[in-house]
């Protein structure tokens, strides 16, 4: 039997499993909280990656790693579950296991488990839905997932996050109650207890921080190259000048040029048989022939949300349906994406007006609408 580092105390976890234990901890905490911030998702995907890449490390570590860390040194026996809540309550100063118990056991699995269903959705809804990374080649064929996908991946967030919840109150009533220092032992490594210390070998030990540092190294790629293959939009920018010369030259006369996926095509008909009164405007064949007018109809009508699989595009047409919006700030998908926008926004001078997506989309004039794009004004 190897001698114990310290008396009375076992040496359980080492600092390269602690590291992992504190980097899905945080990474699942940090990717949650800027869910609720949509123009952080660049963040909230390299973030949620090094979660990805440390369960990964994690469920590896449970086949080749050290003592105590290995998936047939858990105790999965219901009968144990149910005796170890049951000792709990009758002996509050019961002996603790060097390794996981009985509920952290199942807490570990129940962890890589939906933690891994949180990530495949997101990592699909990343290419899907936003059309980036390497996965957007799915975009395409089958966007029509994208609702499904987006459900399952929250529902699965919030199933976690309340397991999460139990075991950190679990540990708060070990430390605090039982007195069994369990919050020092993921920090030292250490546990009050018998048993033999863990050991590591050099190798694994130098492996695992390499994996470390390649998950720090790809969240930095995520969230800040654009251009890496594993964030690039598959939605190239768009030259309206190039695409249709007529469109761009007659109407960014009187106005900025707003990408046609942003109507669907009744829409844009509509806007077209009305140049009558044109938002206050009357376009008459001396200001737009009926030559260059039916060129523009025929433009935006081939370009409209209906021929678009963007995120945005694919939103305007579920939520338009029999209407005809003649402006994107009446449609329900606007409505629903600015409402937490304070009306006083629209009272900045750099903004004016709700139709002004110029002011806070940097990059909608070539036709991207992009979440980490957005800029805030107020």
């Amino acid at each position: 039997m190897l001698k114990n580092k310290k008396e009375n105390q076992v040496y359980v976890w080492p600092l390269c499993t602690r590291f992992v234990h504190w980097l899905i901890a945080l990474s699942f905490t940090t990717a949650f909280i800027l869910s609720f911030f949509e123009h952080r998702l660049n963040y909230h995907v390299g973030v949620g990656i090094i979660f990805g890449l440390m369960l990964s490390y994690r469920i590896i570590w449970g086949f080749i790693g050290p003592k105590y860390a290995t998936f047939n040194t858990f105790k999965l026996n219901l009968s144990q579950l149910k005796y170890y809540f049951v000792e709990k309550i009758q002996n509050r100063y019961r002996k603790i296991p060097a390794g996981h118990n009985p509920a952290s056991s199942w807490y570990t699995l129940i962890v890589l488990f939906v933690g891994a269903i949180i990530v495949i959705t997101g990592m699909l809804l990343y290419g899907i839905q936003e059309g980036r990374g390497y996965l957007s080649i799915l975009n395409e064929n089958y966007h029509k997932f994208s609702s499904v996908l987006l459900d399952i991946h929250i529902y699965a967030s919030y199933t976690l996050l309340v397991w999460v919840i139990i075991h950190i109150s679990g540990v708060l009533v070990e430390q605090f109650y039982h007195k069994t220092h369990m919050v020092n032992a993921m920090i030292t490594g250490y546990k009050q207890t018998d048993g033999e210390d863990a050991q590591l070998c050099t190798p694994k030990n130098i492996v695992s921080f390499v994996i470390i540092a390649l998950s720090l190294w790809v969240f930095y790629v995520i969230a800040f190259d654009t251009q890496s293959p594993f964030v690039k939009s598959k939605f190239p920018e768009i030259n309206f000048k190039e695409e249709s010369p007529v469109f761009y030259n007659k109407c960014s006369k009187c106005h900025k040029i707003y990408p046609p996926y942003l109507l669907p095509q009744k829409s844009w008909l509509r806007i077209m048989d009305g140049l009558d009164n044109h938002f206050g405007e009357k376009i008459t064949d001396q200001n737009i022939s009926k030559e260059n007018q039916i060129e523009i109809s025929r433009y935006l009508i081939q370009n409209s949300s209906e021929h678009s699989t963007r995120e945005a595009a694919l939103r305007i047409t579920e939520s338009t349906l029999e209407e005809r919006p003649i402006a994107i700030t009446k449609t329900q998908y606007w409505r629903d994406t600015h409402k937490d926008i304070p009306l006083s926004a629209y009272e900045d001078k750099k903004i004016k007006d709700k139709s002004n997506c110029f002011a806070c989309h940097k990059d909608i004039e070539k036709g991207n609408l992009e979440d980490r794009d957005i800029l805030y004004r107020h």
